[in-house]
């Protein structure tokens, strides 16, 4: 695992962009075609805002998909991922395609459906973060690290629901549903590449476990050390726990 530590927040959103945008660039260089997993989260905003002004990469050939939804939000509300993936995202730029996880009255049923979508074709980049509590994606503590299921329905925790209210998606813990779709770790280590954007002091804890903690699915981001290509983006809050070299 490649780290890169910035000096700020924006500045990690920008270094991460532009290597992002770099891989995308090349990809489409050899390829007609990239399918691409997102994270939805304010820990992710200053890096697509960024991606977004990446240059001579053609949307146009790129579909989006992303990694977890609420289950019992109202189609229009704003906390919904898909949601706040388009007014932050894609909406901006003219991608090929976009494919939001509708959980609806049957949340299996749209697991089910939203599988067979990343099944039909290699994923080429997952853009992520690190929930406090180590999660990736919703695969909260104690994660199994080789689901058998590639998308699947969960049951969030308190910390993870906290984060919500932390991270000002909601304005009380009650209001957070309590139940999520989520694609599993082994999916979004599928990823040809991972790019991991980690900014934020109340972060700093769950990435040293992320670096240094036994691989266990007490902390899911230890996964990411097991994949042979993948980037992790913090600032100095982040990292402050952490020793290292660039």
């Amino acid at each position: 695992m490649k780290v890169h530590v910035a000096d700020s927040r924006a500045d990690l959103g920008k270094r991460a962009a532009h290597e992002i945008g770099e891989a995308l660039r090349q990809g489409l260089r050899s390829q007609s075609h990239l399918r691409l997993v997102l994270a939805a989260a304010p820990s992710q905003s200053d890096m697509l805002a960024s991606l977004r002004n990446e240059p001579d990469i053609d949307w146009k050939r790129v579909t989006v998909f992303h990694m977890d939804e609420y289950i019992g939000l109202p189609n229009g509300a704003p906390q919904r991922f898909a949601n706040w993936l388009k007014k932050e995202f894609i909406d901006h730029l003219p991608i090929a395609r976009f494919e939001p996880i509708d959980p609806g009255n049957d949340p299996e049923a749209a697991c089910a459906r939203y599988a067979a979508l990343l099944a039909k074709a290699p994923i080429d980049a997952v853009l992520l973060g690190i929930g406090t509590n180590g999660h990736l994606a919703f695969n909260d503590p104690p994660a199994n690290l080789e689901d058998p299921l590639p998308v699947k329905v969960v049951t969030l925790t308190k910390m993870c629901r906290e984060q919500q209210v932390l991270d000002g998606c909601f304005s009380a813990f009650e209001e957070v549903p309590q139940r999520a779709i989520t694609l599993t770790i082994p999916t979004l280590l599928a990823g040809r590449e991972l790019f991991c954007c980690v900014p934020g002091v109340h972060k700093r804890a769950a990435v040293r476990d992320a670096l240094y903690a036994p691989l266990s699915g007490d902390c899911p981001a230890t996964a990411l050390r097991t994949h042979h290509a993948c980037n992790l983006y913090l600032d100095q809050d982040s990292s402050s726990l952490s020793e290292f070299d660039e």
